[in-house]
């Protein structure tokens, strides 16, 4: 039968929802989609157009496992402009997706029993793909009140001579809030204090507002970059989720056990969609200015009205696109026979009587809140909001 490891895991709960969604959708059901976090902008047509070429030009057959060389070298010149960072071809891995990094680099650096620091809260497949390698996430809670950031004395009061690896996320999936750079750089020193690694997921690194400047923490001097692995990818920045193109930067050591563990799992990534990253990475980068000022026109529109519902609040996000409210003052809330104890409940109410789709809070680590995407169109945002507003007049 199934293998005690496979029994552990849960399917992601935001395409689960998604994939709900869709369903109610394809039965003619009007749903709001607030669940997934993909960008509802089309790829870019130089990026396309660069895909087609690769078609074309018969670039359709194996590559080297780690991603080809021009991809590798668009890689280290982007981390040299944005981050400050220099890496070399042998330090740099493309793989099938930033979340594929992120399970490459958990089956090349966690042995079974190792403690893995996990900010709660985070993103859904972080906890899972620990599990999956047999090690343990150790969830470090933050608060709105800190902007859901880990303090450092906090993260430092949960290492154990077990603890391996810390994994950071900023910006944030699912709060959409930011570390400064005080705070990663007394991080940093905890990380190093104790020699632990650190798994920085950047993902989100190009879309943020308020003035708010994206710093990588392995940027700060060549003994945290040492301990750094920084996860990134092109899913979110240009609009290529389905692309999946992923990649990751490390000490070359980890980066060949990852490359070894991806030759004997998917080998290379799509060789279409890495001729296309390319382009997306050297090319014209206008697109993310238009895509970042409309998502801020949107993040305003929505923080302002979730706001102004009875009972709930939100913070701010600084980067990203998502809200995270906190709705547990509409729990005990009740219409007719469905009651609201959790944002379990909620949600699935706001599916049911809203027609709204949203992820609950507890799928992230903290109940008390709900995560909404807002890359989908204003008028959507406001179709949603309305109705998440008069779903909520109706409990008592």
């Amino acid at each position: 039968m199934l293998s005690q490891r496979a029994k552990k895991i849960k399917p992601s709960p935001t395409l689960s929802i998604d994939a709900k969604a869709k369903a109610m959708k394809a039965a003619g059901v009007d749903i709001v989609g607030f669940g997934v976090g993909e960008p509802d902008f089309d790829t870019p047509e130089n990026i396309k157009e660069a895909a087609i070429k690769a078609i074309k030009d018969g670039f359709t057959k194996y590559t080297p496992v780690g991603g080809i060389d021009p991809l590798k070298d668009a890689i280290i010149e982007k981390f040299k402009k944005d981050n400050n960072l220099n890496y070399t071809r042998k330090e740099i891995i493309v793989s099938c997706g930033a979340k594929h990094s992120l399970y490459n680099i958990a089956q090349a650096l966690f042995d079974p029993g190792d403690e893995i620091l996990i900010p709660s809260p985070y993103w859904v497949s972080y906890p899972d793909q620990v599990i999956l390698n047999d090690a343990i996430p150790v969830f470090v809670k933050t608060v709105e009140a800190d902007s859901f950031m880990a303090k450092p004395e906090v993260i430092e009061s949960h290492i154990t001579k077990r603890t391996k690896a810390l994994i950071l996320n900023s910006p944030s999936n699912p709060t959409g809030l930011t570390y400064d750079k005080k705070t990663l750089e007394k991080i940093a020193e905890v990380v190093l204090k104790h020699n632990i690694y650190v798994v920085s997921d950047e993902i989100y690194e190009k879309l943020t507002y308020d003035g708010v400047t994206h710093v990588s923490i392995a940027s700060f001097n060549n003994e945290i970059k040492a301990k750094t692995i920084v996860v990134n990818g092109l899913s979110k920045s240009y609009a290529m989720t389905g692309w999946r193109i992923g990649y990751a930067a490390g000490p070359k050591e980890i980066v060949k056990a990852m490359t070894n563990i991806q030759s004997q799992s998917t080998s290379n990534p799509t060789s279409i969609a890495q001729k296309a990253a390319v382009e997306a990475l050297t090319g014209l980068q206008d697109f993310i200015h238009v895509m970042l000022t409309e998502f801020d026109k949107r993040r305003r529109f929505l923080i302002k009205e979730l706001n102004s519902i009875p009972g709930m609040s939100c913070i701010t996000p600084t980067g990203a696109f998502y809200a995270f409210p906190n709705t547990s003052r509409l729990y005990g809330k009740s219409l007719a026979s469905k009651k609201i104890s959790s944002s379990s409940d909620f949600s699935l109410y706001l599916l049911e009587e809203a027609k709204v789709a949203l992820v609950h809070g507890d799928a992230f680590g903290d109940d008390n809140y709900i995560r909404l995407s807002y890359a989908t169109s204003l008028d959507e945002i406001n179709k949603g909001v309305s109705r998440i507003r008069e779903a909520v007049n109706r409990l008592s």
